[in-house]
């Protein structure tokens, strides 16, 4: 093959992989809510007293903490996801503009050697 058309299904693989791996990560996005929600109604169903009597480090105050860092691991899911989304569509385009340059150089290769 020619490296122009080597180079060209190197960036189209590269964009296949970036907006793989982004909606891969949106497809964990919704379990992900479940549990949380889960961990939520698990928590908030117990009576405020008790909650509030948990000893440090005890197993209440885990689910808490975890309950806590929730937001940020799914914001981190929807906000990578949709990068490397960006990322692939970016690379896909790049390759459009690198096709589209090189066009009219190869056609004036061609034409110069038929005449």
């Amino acid at each position: 093959m020619k490296k122009p058309m080597v180079m060209m299904m190197v960036l189209m693989l590269v964009a296949l992989f970036f907006a793989g791996q982004g909606v891969m990560m949106h497809a964990k996005v919704s379990p992900e809510e479940a549990k949380f929600h889960a961990l939520q109604n698990e928590y908030f169903t117990l009576a405020k007293a008790e909650r509030e009597s948990a000893a440090t480090g005890s197993e209440l105050n885990q689910k808490l903490v975890e309950i806590q860092n929730y937001p940020s691991i799914l914001l981190e899911l929807k906000l990578v996801g949709v990068g490397k989304i960006l990322t692939g569509i970016f690379v896909l385009l790049l390759g459009i503009l690198v096709a589209l340059i090189m066009m009219p150089k190869r056609l004036a290769g061609i034409i110069k050697e038929t005449r």
